[in-house]
């Protein structure tokens, strides 16, 4: 523990983090650099620094930065640009938030001469692995405090002794326990913990916070148009906004109709089911639209290409290999498909539903002289079929000759 002097905490200023800091001063009597990461999560951060402070952190060891629109355009935008969803359902929303802190903290780290940062992460979850594997793919020599798999405060009980006995102030006393487990940023809000831990218990209508039940949505549909350029939406219904600006806009109309709620049991990476319920109206919204784009603009290998690349891709982000060399050459190839991926997708948001109303781009791949059932003009010689159907069929008429159908 000596050699290590200065260490980067993720602090978010709450009582398990606040707990980290004290607990990291008195064991490894170092000093502490605090990073307070502004991901949208909708939280007033300045209570960070003050609470940081009053924990006798010197002000230029206090980082609080607002990451939103880096966060966006550099983790978000990409990932949607492979339509990855993990296991059939789930749009990643804490995972892709990971490597931007990782990365952050590393920053930090070097900028301040620090010789390891530490993090909140439990020794149950998904978020220690991504953490550290972004750390050691961004500086393989850093020293890496995990208090979690250190101490033995594995009760919020004994987490709030240890805070009483050493005069921490936080909000939430004994009697007053949230119900969930929380992670929120700008594209998404997740909840676990608490009656969720019975997966066959229906979440409370109250948990959600982002977004109106589907029976309670309007009545009547709101269309939007988003315009995409390589990829990306860069305009929702003609005013140019940027990618911080479009996916808060897309969570609040995506919320009004009560549109991106999931309730799942996931496979973590560290081998146990989970049950997790997330809000993720705008990133619901950008899934559908930019499958829409895609289908007007792909070509038809190049779109099944990437749909069979999909769920390594989406494995890599949940399991936090965002930093891998893998990850990063199929974001390459990702990348390279969607330079015809422009134009305009309308959708039509309705009680809970994402309905593509319309698609059209100057890139498209759609000709309607071709796929008319209209006369069209010779463009297609129907003809052709027989012989395209017969020489595929080849293999499978030897097989039955051969009794082997």
């Amino acid at each position: 523990m000596s050699d290590i002097k200065k260490v980067v905490l993720a602090y978010s200023g709450g009582l398990d983090t606040s707990v980290i800091l004290k607990w990291l001063q008195d064991v490894y009597q170092c000093e502490i650099v605090t990073f307070t990461a502004d991901l949208g999560q909708g939280e007033e951060l300045e209570p960070a620094r003050q609470k940081a402070l009053m924990a006798g952190i010197k002000p230029e060891n206090i980082f609080i930065d607002d990451l939103r629109e880096e966060f966006v355009r550099d983790f978000v935008f990409p990932m949607f640009r492979a339509n990855a969803i993990y296991e059939g359902e789930y749009l990643l929303g804490t995972s892709i938030a990971r490597p931007l802190i990782a990365k952050r903290q590393i920053e930090i780290a070097v900028q301040t001469g620090a010789e390891a940062i530490s993090h909140g992460a439990t020794g149950k979850g998904n978020d220690q692995v991504r953490f550290e594997l972004g750390a050691y793919a961004l500086k393989p020599d850093i020293k890496i405090i995990a208090p979690w798999r250190e101490w033995d405060l594995l009760s919020r009980e004994k987490m709030l002794t240890y805070a009483e006995q050493h005069g921490i102030p936080v909000e939430m006393k004994r009697g007053k326990k949230s119900p969930y487990s929380m992670d929120a940023n700008l594209l998404h809000i997740s909840y676990e913990g608490g009656v969720l831990e019975d997966p066959w218990s229906e979440p409370d209508e109250a948990m959600w916070r982002w977004s109106v039940s589907p029976e309670q949505a309007p009545d009547r549909p709101r269309h939007i148009e988003l315009d995409y350029r390589n990829g990306d939406i860069v305009a929702i219904d003609g005013e140019t906004l940027t990618p911080a600006a479009v996916l808060t806009q897309l969570n609040r109309l995506g919320g009004e109709h009560g549109i991106g709620r999931l309730d799942m049991v996931e496979n973590r990476y560290v081998g146990m089911k989970s049950r997790g319920c997330y809000e993720t109206p705008g990133g619901a919204i950008m899934l559908k639209a930019h499958r829409a784009m895609e289908s007007l603009t792909l070509d038809r290998e190049v779109a099944h290409l990437k749909d069979d690349l999909m769920p390594r891709y989406a494995s890599l982000v949940y399991n936090g290999y965002w930093w891998s060399p893998e990850r990063k050459m199929l974001q390459t190839l990702i990348d390279a498909s969607q330079a015809p991926v422009n134009g305009t997708v309308r959708v039509k948001l309705y009680k809970g539903n994402v309905i593509v109303a319309g698609r059209k781009s100057d890139d498209s791949l759609f000709d309607m002289n071709i796929a008319t059932f209209e006369d069209d003009a010779g463009a297609y010689d129907q003809k052709d079929a027989g012989g395209f159907i017969k020489l595929n069929a080849l293999r499978m008429r030897i097989a039955a000759l051969k009794g082997r159908i």
